[in-house]
């Protein structure tokens, strides 16, 4: 990362009383301001568009990506390092055209002229004929015939396959071959739907057609958030992208067994680490928290620490995030605005020295860990799931 020339880096301690009335003047302060400014996720810049807002509020695009330094004097700035981490999109081949039959699986086998070879099916509640169901192995009991092997093939491919076993006892079968219910691959729409639950699908299905099946979101919904699920990992997949600014390259084809999640925007958080203590998670409100806020609440306000290296990682999607470095010392001492937070903020408050972001990330990820389920898509899918990392 490009850095500024910072000053030299001393642990500080807050527990004067000259400082703790700083303190609450800057947390007064940093609401007042929260409520005209709001968190920058939130405001008029376009996710993932980092820019340079000086003193004078004079917004000027920076003129490179990747690692960049904010403010050439470091005035009005408490961020002195910004790094921008992009997750590249997910790309996997199409899926085939034709359905794959699977365990649990209902087909309909006619054989024309031959009906001691048909599966008869089995009546239901709704008066509909169930056809024989594929065990979990893939095999599908045809009467005269035994057990065949069906899971894996397409419909034609299984049509072809019982009449070349027909032609033991008959010449030129013709043999049809339907499902009667789709079971083999499920799909989770969980979480702000209008409709949730488990729901199959009968061909191959996009996020975008995944979400259909869901009747569309709520109100109290968080798209931002959304993710979707497969094999208990999250996908780098930018719901929200492709919902408000139908990003096809976030449409991608669902598996079986995949989950499109949709949280809701009640309990949001940010998660403090470091300084010697266990990590925490603290509420987000909903008229916003700064960084200031964030140590006092963690309880770090009374303990020494290097405050000019605190680590920040900001999700601003499932794919693309931000990592800074920020002084806290230029906040305290009037020299920096108060750095409002967004939900889902990682903090990580060194207690020692200068900390890389190796060193950092190696200390958070028991916790991160542990936190699991409740961070946010792109923390999960970079520094959980992601193996380079």
């Amino acid at each position: 990362m490009n850095q500024i020339k910072r000053r030299p880096m001393q642990p500080r301690t807050i527990h004067t009383q000259h400082q703790t009335v700083i303190y609450l003047i800057l947390l007064l302060f940093s609401v007042s301001t929260f409520i005209f400014t709001g968190c920058a996720r939130h405001s008029g810049l376009s996710a993932g568009e980092v820019k340079n807002i000086q003193s004078s509020g004079q917004v000027i695009p920076l003129e490179k990506k990747g690692a960049v330094q904010l403010s050439p004097s470091g005035e009005g700035s408490s961020v002195v390092e910004m790094e921008n981490v992009t997750i590249p999109a997910l790309k996997e081949p199409p899926p085939p055209k034709d359905y794959i039959v699977g365990p649990n699986d209902s087909l309909f086998v006619i054989v024309n002229n031959a009906p001691e070879y048909s599966t008869a099916g089995t009546a239901s509640a709704t008066n509909q004929f169930r056809g024989s169901r594929v065990d979990g192995n893939g095999y599908v009991q045809i009467p005269n015939l035994g057990l065949v092997k069906v899971g894996g093939m397409t419909l034609p491919q299984v049509r072809d396959h019982i009449q070349n076993l027909l032609r033991r006892y008959m010449r030129e079968p013709s043999v049809t071959v339907e499902v009667a219910e789709y079971r083999s691959s499920p799909l989770y729409i969980l979480g702000q739907f209008k409709q949730t639950g488990v729901f199959y699908m009968d061909r191959p299905f996009n996020v975008l057609q995944g979400i259909a099946m869901g009747g569309g979101y709520d109100e109290s919904a968080n798209p931002r958030s959304a993710r979707v699920i497969r094999d208990n990992r999250v996908l780098p997949v930018d719901v929200y992208e492709l919902l408000m600014r139908a990003d096809q390259s976030q449409n991608i084809w669902l598996k079986p067994g995949d989950t499109i999640f949709m949280p809701d925007n009640k309990d949001q958080r940010v998660f403090v680490f470091g300084a010697g203590k266990t990590g925490m998670s603290i509420p987000f409100p909903p008229r916003g928290l700064n960084l200031l806020e964030a140590i006092a609440m963690a309880g770090l306000q009374e303990i020494g620490y290097h405050s000019q290296n605190v680590h920040l990682i900001r999700s601003l999607s499932p794919t693309r995030g931000q990592l800074m470095v920020v002084d806290v010392d230029a906040i305290i001492d009037g020299e920096a605005m108060p750095l409002q937070l967004c939900e889902g903020d990682v903090i990580y408050i060194p207690k020692s020295g200068l900390t890389s972001w190796n060193e950092a990330l190696g200390e958070m990820l028991p916790t991160l860990q542990a936190f699991g389920a409740i961070l946010t898509p792109f923390v999960q899918v970079k520094y959980l799931f992601d193996d380079k990392n």
